[in-house]
């Protein structure tokens, strides 16, 4: 008898030890800290960013990130329209210039104290819903092995010694290919749709996207390629090669922005500002190296690789209404 009440007593106190656990586990949880952060699939995935990025936020705030992979930049605005007020999404990350109207009613403004870190000429949203926190400069880069004649500016390239020797991307398939398009509407005005139509004939291809165009290129099918003028910063980090290099033209450069933004109506508002402020302080070169772009923060001394990205002095920065319209002229126009 006494065995068993022996037994009854050690499972009792085996169950209120589990309960108390529990409990204790269930406060902890209540007291946790929380964001959910929507983004772009590559800053998600094995090589992006977020490797990198959430660990060293949560580690530094204790507060735990939620991070949701959505697919491209647009999707994950069309992700928070669509989930309405039912949203969980506090932060979006990875909004470009170029499409940042799509998602200005969905953000609230925030002024963080670093915005004076950023470089004026970076800042496309007066009223700060979208704040950027890195960008990247378009270029044509060029085999440094294939020993041609360098170009200078963007009409340069429709000379007959670079025939079949550039490749282009499509603007209607590819964010790359419509900051080119912008690029040279800035830079060359009506000029613009001649250059295209030159370069239809005077280019190898017009690749569908930047991986596919930047593929043909490193596998010596032509020696020049748009792309980013820190791509060769990939190569140096990466592959300690300085082969591959990017061209600064005289004309300038079209420049694109990503941002990030606080979702109206969100419950953890202080969990966003301090991610915001994270993103624009401390994350900032492992935002460079992983997207090889130029961290928006001007405070900062960024690793010797980035010696091999020049940064153009004349940028030029678009809209999302400019895009649309030049894709639709450009498609009725020139491609027919």
């Amino acid at each position: 008898m006494k065995k068993a009440l022996s037994v009854i007593l050690v499972m009792m106190l085996a169950i209120c030890s589990i309960f108390a656990q529990s409990a204790s586990e269930s406060a902890a949880n209540k007291d946790q800290k929380t964001l959910t952060v929507y983004a772009y699939d590559t800053f998600c995935g094995d090589w992006g960013a977020a490797s990198a990025v959430i660990p060293a936020f949560e580690e530094a705030t204790g507060i735990k990130v939620n991070l949701v992979s959505a697919g491209a930049a647009i999707e994950v605005i069309n992700k928070v329209r669509l989930e309405g007020a039912n949203t969980r999404c506090d932060v979006i990350l990875g909004i470009t210039d170029d499409i940042a109207d799509k998602a200005y009613d969905l953000l609230e403004s925030y002024n963080s104290p670093n915005i004076n870190n950023i470089d004026s000429r970076l800042v496309f949203d007066p009223q700060n819903r979208l704040i950027p926190y890195d960008y990247g400069a378009f270029a044509f880069v060029y085999d440094s092995e294939a020993k041609i004649e360098l170009p200078t500016c963007l009409e340069d390239l429709k000379k007959d010694i670079y025939k079949d020797k550039v490749i282009l991307i499509d603007p209607r398939t590819s964010s790359v290919g419509t900051g080119l398009l912008m690029w040279t509407y800035n830079a060359l005005g009506e000029g613009w749709k001649d250059w295209w139509k030159t370069m239809s004939r005077n280019a190898l291809t017009t690749a569908s996207g930047w991986s596919s165009g930047y593929g043909l290129f490193t596998e010596g099918e032509a020696p020049i390629v748009i792309s980013y003028t820190t791509s060769p910063v990939y190569h140096v980090m990466w592959e300690d090669t300085t082969r591959y290099q990017a061209l600064l033209f005289t004309d300038g450069h079209e420049v694109t922005i990503e941002a990030a933004g606080i979702v109206k109506g969100t419950k953890h508002r202080q969990e966003a500002e301090a991610f915001i402020d994270f993103l624009l302080t401390q994350a900032q070169i492992d935002l460079a190296n992983a997207n090889s772009m130029y961290p928006a923060n001007t405070k900062l001394e960024l690793p010797p690789a980035y010696d091999f990205a020049p940064v153009p002095e004349k940028i030029y920065t678009g809209s999302s209404e400019l895009a649309s319209t030049l894709v639709g002229q450009w498609t009725d126009e020139i491609v027919k």
